[in-house]
């Protein structure tokens, strides 16, 4: 059976002429022509959820910033990736995620392996400009080899698409509205009392915070290993 490939696309990123299919994403297309778009909920082999907006980018007679993670090319686009307007928004958003959140980096067993601290780094990010909420929300440590900690959580979804998507299980959901949304297992069960959770550690993997971590890992141990995402989705594509 023959192949039916999508139609080929032309546009401008950052100036830059190239090609793509109509079925690809600015962020995509962007990453294949070595423009880096700096990310937080997208990853590789889980679904398109556009919810940390860090990606946005300007489009060229488009009113608003679009994600490009869930904007796909079109013909005669123009794409601007980095501009100055387009720096503060990002950096906004990384304060914003901080201020929400709790997250003091000197005492995370993530520190030096999270990816809310490497994007803050990048952007340069020195100081936070919004008043921290100092949230109080739960941590979990009913679980025999992992912990939930709501208050680093920037609700990616990450770990709601690969345990749902992956792993099959969906134990994790998001519950609540705006600044109250949380993280929960199953029906708000504790999570050492999940009949769903098989205690693969995808979901602790893919967090890109300290939000979910091994138990026993002392500050900078927790290292976040992805690569069987990038497997699992070739294997499957084989098996079609």
């Amino acid at each position: 059976m023959a192949v039916v490939r999508s139609r080929i696309k032309t546009l401008k990123i950052d100036g830059q002429d190239v090609g793509a299919h109509e079925d690809e994403t600015i962020l995509e297309v962007a990453r294949e022509n070595g423009i880096m778009i700096p990310t937080l909920c997208q990853l590789d082999g889980l679904s398109l959820v556009g919810a940390c907006r860090l990606c946005l980018v300007e489009v060229v007679g488009w009113r608003n910033l679009v994600p490009a993670c869930t904007t796909y090319v079109e013909e005669g686009m123009e794409v601007i990736t980095n501009s100055e307007r387009l720096q503060k928004y990002r950096r906004m958003i990384i304060e914003l995620l901080f201020a929400e959140g709790n997250h003091v980096c000197a005492v995370c067993v993530s520190n030096g392996n999270c990816e809310l601290q490497w994007k803050a780094q990048k952007l340069g990010m020195d100081h936070v400009r919004f008043t921290n909420q100092n949230p109080d929300r739960r941590v979990d440590m009913t679980h025999e080899h992992f912990v939930v900690d709501a208050n680093r959580c920037i609700l990616c979804t990450r770990c709601v698409r690969v345990c749902d998507e992956i792993e099959g299980a969906h134990t994790w959901d998001i519950f609540g509205r705006g600044e109250n949304s949380t993280i929960i297992s199953d029906f708000n069960l504790p999570w050492g009392e999940s009949p769903t959770c098989s205690s693969c550690g995808k979901c602790v993997n893919v967090c890109p915070t300290g939000a979910l971590v091994e138990k026993g890992k002392a500050a900078g141990e927790m290292i976040k290993r992805t690569e069987f995402l990038a497997y699992l989705t070739k294997m499957r594509e084989v098996k079609k």
